[in-house]
């Protein structure tokens, strides 16, 4: 049973802006689908991601503090979980939290307007990217960073959004 707590700052947070927390619950969903670990979305026991939606101040004082790069940056992810947690989800236990993401406002709206694509596309794809770091995956090196784009492109497919990746290279 997956639960994705949302909070959403001011910036963030208006009766204008699509619901938030549907989009995010859909791309956790959507990547976790694509996954090695699909299971977890549907897990007997309960399984929790967080997603904080910020201003570019916020998540510039969190990459400086944990990544020691003193800039605001689109998407920081933060996993909680182990890969033996991730790939047995139905041991009894204890709420599995898999981590918290982080998205910053001002950086995802000019990317968005840059790339000229919805903002809630843009958003959806940091949060499947998010979602697939905090169950392992990463870009370190190209093999990698093929698999992890070939994950996020399927993932966003499910939800009905083009292959960000193919906009970038038109």
């Amino acid at each position: 049973m997956l639960e994705v707590a949302l909070d959403a700052d001011g910036e963030w947070d208006s009766s204008e802006q699509p619901d938030w927390a549907a989009l995010a619950d859909a791309a956790a969903r959507a990547a976790i689908a694509e996954s090695r670990y699909p299971a977890l979305a549907d897990a007997e026991r309960p399984v929790e991601l967080s997603v904080q939606l910020t201003g570019d101040e916020q998540v510039r004082a969190l990459n400086a503090e944990w990544r020691g790069k003193d800039r605001s940056t689109n998407v920081l992810s933060f996993p909680l979980a182990e890969a033996a947690e991730l790939a047995n989800p139905g041991i009894d236990g204890p709420e599995l939290m898999l981590g918290d993401i982080v998205l910053a406002r001002g950086v995802c709206v000019a990317e968005a307007q840059e790339k000229a694509i919805p903002l809630t596309h843009h958003a959806a794809h940091l949060l499947v990217h998010g979602t697939l770091h905090l169950l392992g995956y990463d870009h370190g090196d190209d093999a990698e960073a093929t698999d992890m784009e070939a994950r996020e492109v399927r993932a966003l497919a499910r939800l009905g959004i083009p292959d960000p990746y193919a906009t970038e290279a038109a």
